[in-house]
């Protein structure tokens, strides 16, 4: 009997609806994160470094999330990070002070290196590769869509009740995404063993495959793509910094500023899915070379913009270039992790893009603090440049890449 073609709208509902709701979620809480540190008595620089414990609660998490995604599947774990989420929403809109409120956003870090991990590594396991780019480039653009809707939902709820609407819409959101995710099927189990023979002979089945195991059998993935995909998440960190940092210099005023980033971020969210459909069809660098040489590119046109048109048109072609990469590090993740051991595999992954995600914004500050805000925007489109050649030599030039073993 032949088999029914794949279809991604099949699976939709329950792969990418809990990722809409969590994006959501994260995304109303983000603008008003230093506002409610400010409020609980943070000065202006311990309100930005609490803005930074969700990258750090999911940069120590990375490595312990494939523990319990490993332990208890894909589909628990994904429902277990949701109800964390929630927790930490609800403890952050009830945070008699600083140190507990700052505990919460560390939570939601927490919970987003889980929840990550799960949904790509069931993404990985329930498409074919010959689809994989598309349904992980659909997953990024589906998330990237949920981050852009919080905040509104936010500003919504809290035009009745204050700063404590954006907490409440996440805490809703994060419950909605675990009854999904509750929803979706469970893979089946992945293990060594096989029948037994005919002879009725024991079967010796591999050892289990650990983070350490996986980072040393893979070392070379590491330090080639690996290095590439840390690049693109640093440079992806910076450009949100950067779009403002540099209208503010210009002397644009706040709200033509926002209007700017916005329509940068809708160029971004519109074309996931024709660029993950070049990803299966052509293969992986017909993307991500392409996706950094335009952001470096871009950011290196950036400081002689010197009014709003220009300054527009150098924004689109940042999110011109990010939108076309949507899914490329989760995609170029999947292809070389091994099964077993993809979670581990994948844990490692997600450290790495978490690493340059901290990395990025940090060089840009160290560059400007001792030189000019241009030099570090320059450096930082260096960085795209570098990445775009990384990307190219060490990409594998078949399509797609036939996933390691």
């Amino acid at each position: 009997m032949p088999q029914e073609p794949f279809s991604l709208k099949k699976i939709a509902v329950g792969a990418y609806g809990p990722s809409l709701l969590y994006g959501a979620a994260t995304g109303s809480i983000v603008p008003v994160i230093a506002l409610t540190a400010r409020e609980l008595g943070a000065d202006i620089a311990m309100a930005a470094l609490i803005i930074t414990l969700t990258g750090i609660g999911s940069l120590v998490t990375n490595v312990p999330a494939t523990l319990v995604t490993t332990r208890f599947g894909e589909r628990w774990s994904l429902v277990a990070a949701s109800l964390w989420c929630s927790a930490a929403m609800v403890l952050a809109l009830n945070a008699p002070n600083l140190v507990v409120f700052a505990a919460a956003i560390f939570m939601v870090g927490m919970a987003g290196a889980v929840f990550g991990l799960a949904r790509q590594s069931y993404l990985t396991e329930a498409v074919p590769v010959d689809f994989r780019a598309r349904a992980l480039s659909t997953l990024g653009g589906v998330t990237r869509i949920g981050v852009f809707i919080g905040p509104f939902a936010g500003a919504l709820v809290m035009s009745f009740i204050g700063l404590d609407g954006a907490y409440w819409v996440g805490a809703v959101f994060t419950v909605a995404a675990a009854v999904l995710s509750y929803r979706v099927p469970e893979l089946m189990a992945h293990t060594a063993s096989g029948p037994p023979s005919a002879q009725g002979a024991a079967i010796v089945l591999p050892p289990a495959a650990t983070v350490r195991s996986i980072m040393r059998s893979h070392t070379g993935i590491f330090t080639t793509v690996g290095v590439g995909v840390l690049l693109i998440a640093a440079v992806r960190a910076t450009r949100q910094a950067v779009l403002p940092l540099w209208a503010q210099d210009i002397g644009l005023d706040a709200t033509t500023t926002a209007l700017i980033y916005g329509l940068s971020g809708a160029i971004d969210m519109l074309i996931f899915y024709p660029a993950g459909k070049l990803m299966d069809v052509k293969g992986r660098r017909w993307v991500a070379v392409p996706c950094m040489t335009i952001m470096g590119a871009a950011l290196i046109l950036l400081p002689f913009t010197t009014d709003a048109f220009s300054l527009l048109l150098v924004a689109l072609l940042i999110g011109f270039g990010n939108g076309i990469g949507s899914g490329i590090v989760m995609t170029l993740g999947a292809d070389f992790s091994p099964s077993p051991g993809r979670p581990q595999f994948l844990g490692i992954w997600r450290l790495l893009t978490d690493i340059g995600t901290m990395a990025g914004p940090g060089a840009l500050a160290a560059v400007t603090a001792v030189a000019t805000l241009s030099a570090g925007i320059w450096t930082t489109g260096g960085l795209g440049l570098i990445a775009a050649v990384v990307l190219w030599y060490w990409i594998p030039r078949a399509k797609p890449p036939v996933p390691a073993r």
